[in-house]
């Protein structure tokens, strides 16, 4: 497949990146750590939501790097690398539950955090054995979830309220056009 990406989606993609680094120091302005509020998931899952596959796969990936580059947030070894891969799949996985399996918005999002919490469980099994960090995979996916809990339910009242806004909007654009 050898699509290429229109200006407006590569646009979108720096807008999500850029709200994906601003977004996780403006919660900790207000001490509301990232693994409770998980601000940089909302510009990702909504990349997957906006963005084709690729380009939300790529932002996905990117966002947690760069974030760590430019502020130490997160922190580049392990985290950095534990995102990056969690973040990707949350990208690529809603973008492809939404517009090629046509999943509503609630059932893309849960998809693609299960697919997002998995891949991340992998990748600290994948650490442990490979460079030897101390962390439990199990644990780490458990603890996830459980101290993410606020910024999951905020993800699900949020994002699907969002993209159902966003689709609103281009019916009436485009039945106005």
């Amino acid at each position: 497949m050898n699509r290429k990406f229109t200006t407006n989606e590569v646009i979108l993609s720096g807008l999500l990146l850029a709200t994906g680094i601003i977004l996780p120091m403006i919660f900790h302005m207000f001490s509301l750590t990232g693994p409770i509020a998980l601000p940089m998931h909302i510009p990702v899952l909504m990349g997957g939501f906006l963005l084709p596959p690729q380009l939300a796969l790529l932002l996905g990936i990117t966002t947690p790097f760069v974030s760590s580059v430019m502020t130490g947030m997160p922190v580049f070894f392990p985290m950095a690398i534990i995102m990056s891969v969690e973040l990707g799949t949350y990208g690529l996985t809603a973008s492809l539950a939404s517009k090629k399996f046509k999943l509503s918005p609630v059932l893309s999002l849960i998809s693609s955090m299960a697919a997002g919490r998995i891949a991340a469980g992998l990748t600290v099994a994948f650490l442990v054995m490979m460079f030897g960090v101390n962390m439990n995979p199990f644990m780490f996916v458990k603890g996830a979830i459980i101290t993410g809990l606020p910024g999951i339910i905020i993800q699900l009242i949020f994002i699907p309220s969002l993209v159902y806004a966003i689709e609103g909007y281009k019916r009436r654009k485009y039945m106005n056009d």
